[in-house]
C-alpha cells in the first residue's frame, strides 16, 4: 500500500485547506476563461466547429507537459511546479484579456494563446497538488477523503466560474469577465507561499532503477484506471461542449447557460462531500460500475430534458456520476503504483486523460455541425460500454 508516511501526513494536515484552495484558484482561471472564450467566439458568429477548437486547446499543452510535470513534482515536491503554473495561467489570461482591444483574427489567435497556456497552468500544478495532498493519507480510506477534497477543488471552481463569468458578460461585457480569470493565479501563487516547503522523499538509489512512466503501463490494474479515467473525462468534455452550444441555439443568456453548468458542478461538489464523510463504506471499484451505468441512462436521455430546468437537473444527475470517478481513481492510483513514482502516475493520468481531451472537443463541433447538436452525449454514451468492461475487469483481477 503506497500512501504518505505519519510525519509528512502530520506536517501537511495544517496546510492542506491552502493546498486546496490554490487547485481551486488555478482551475478557476482556466474555467472563466474556458466559458468566456466559449460564449465569445459564438457571440462573434465563429459556429461551433470553432468552440470545438478552442476547448481542444485547453488540452494541448498538457499533452507536452504532464509527465515533465510529474517528474518535477517527484523531485521538488509542491512549490516549483505550482509557481510555473500560475505564471502559464496569468500569461494566458491576460493575452485573453488584450484580445479585446485587439482587431480582425489577431483577437481569435490571442484567445487561443490563452486557452493553450491556462489548459498548462491546470497540469503543472495538479500533478503536484495532488502528489501533495496524497502525502497525508496513511490508508486508502483517508485517501478517498483527502482526494475528495481534492476533486473538490475542480468542481468548486466550475461551480463558481462559470455562473461568475456568465453575470459578468451580462451586466458588464467580456472584458470584465475576462479580468477576473487575470486575478485567480494571482492569487493561486499567494495561496501557495502559505504551504510549508518540506524535502520531496529520495528518489531512487541509482539511474537504472528511473524508469520512464510508460513502464507503468505494464500494471494492468493501472490501464484499466486510465481508461475509466479517459472515458469518463471525455463525458464531462461532451458536457462542456453541449452546453453552451444548445444554449445559444436555444437563446438562453449567459447567465442561463451559466447555471446549467453551475448544476453539473455543484451536483460534483456534493457528492465528493458525501465520499468524505462515508469513504470508509465505499469500494472504489463497485463506486465507478454504478457512476459509469447512471451517466450512461442520462447522456441517451439529455436531448429530451425541456427547457433550462430540464438541463439543470439532468446535468445535476451527471454532474453526481462523474463527480464520483476522480476521488475513486486518484485513490486507487496511489495504491496500485509505488511511493516515490507518485508524480509519474498522476503525470501519465494528466497525459492519457488531455490527450482524449485534444481529440474530443474538435470531433465533437464536426459531429454536432454534421448531425445534430446532442450527438456527442451518444457517442460517449455509446463509449461508456468499454469504460464498464474495464470496472468490471478490473474489480474481478
Amino acid at each position: 500500500m503506497n500512501v504518505g508516511t505519519a510525519p509528512a501526513a502530520s506536517g501537511l494536515r495544517r496546510a492542506f485547506p491552502a493546498v486546496i484552495a490554490t487547485l481551486v484558484a488555478v482551475h478557476a482561471c482556466m474555467a472563466v476563461t474556458r466559458v468566456t472564450a466559449s460564449l465569445w467566439v459564438l457571440e462573434r458568429g465563429y459556429g461551433e466547429w470553432t468552440v470545438g477548437v478552442l476547448q481542444s486547446l485547453f488540452a494541448v499543452a498538457p499533452l507536452g507537459l504532464s509527465l515533465w510535470a510529474g517528474r518535477m513534482a517527484d523531485r521538488h515536491g509542491f512549490h516549483r511546479p505550482v509557481g510555473i503554473g500560475a505564471t502559464m495561467g496569468f500569461v494566458g489570461a491576460v493575452a485573453a484579456l488584450l484580445a479585446m482591444a485587439t482587431p480582425g483574427l489577431s483577437s481569435l489567435v490571442l484567445i487561443a494563446l490563452s486557452c493553450l497556456l491556462c489548459g498548462g497552468a491546470v497540469a503543472v500544478a495538479a500533478v503536484a497538488i495532488q502528489r501533495e495532498a496524497g502525502l497525508m493519507a496513511s490508508d486508502p480510506s483517508q485517501l478517498k477523503r483527502v482526494f475528495s477534497w481534492v476533486a473538490l477543488g475542480p468542481a468548486l471552481s466550475n461551480a463558481m466560474a462559470p455562473v461568475a463569468a456568465g453575470l459578468l458578460i451580462d451586466h458588464a461585457g467580456f472584458v470584465w469577465a475576462f479580468a477576473l480569470g487575470v486575478l485567480l493565479p494571482l492569487g493561486a501563487w499567494a495561496l501557495a507561499r502559505r504551504v510549508p516547503r518540506h524535502a520531496p522523499p529520495p528518489r531512487a538509489a541509482t539511474a537504472g532503477e528511473i524508469r520512464p512512466a510508460w513502464d507503468l503501463l505494464r500494471d494492468p490494474a493501472l490501464r484499466h484506471l486510465l481508461i475509466i479515467n479517459i472515458a469518463m473525462s471525455a463525458c464531462w468534455d461532451a458536457h462542456s461542449f453541449v452546453v453552451p452550444v444548445i444554449g445559444h441555439a436555444k437563446g438562453l443568456s449567459a447567465s442561463g447557460i451559466g447555471l446549467v453548468l453551475g448544476s453539473f458542478a455543484a451536483a460534483a461538489t456534493g457528492v465528493r462531500l458525501g465520499i468524505v464523510r462515508w469513504a470508509h463504506h465505499l469500494d472504489e471499484m463497485k463506486a465507478l460500475r454504478i457512476a459509469i451505468s447512471v451517466a450512461m441512462a442520462v447522456l441517451v436521455v439529455y436531448a429530451w430534458l425541456p427547457g433550462t430546468p430540464g438541463m439543470m437537473l439532468g446535468s445535476a444527475i451527471l454532474g453526481t456520476a462523474l463527480g464520483a470517478v476522480q476521488p475513486m481513481v486518484l485513490a486507487r492510483l496511489h495504491q496500485v503504483t509505488p511511493a516515490h513514482r507518485h508524480g509519474q502516475a498522476l503525470g501519465l493520468r494528466m497525459l492519457v486523460s488531455n490527450g482524449a481531451t485534444v481529440a474530443m472537443p474538435l470531433g465533437f463541433g464536426m459531429l454536432a455541425s454534421a448531425s445534430v447538436p446532442f450527438a456527442p452525449l451518444w457517442l460517449m454514451a455509446s463509449l461508456l460500454i468499454g469504460a464498464q468492461w474495464s470496472a468490471r475487469r478490473s474489480t474481478s483481477a
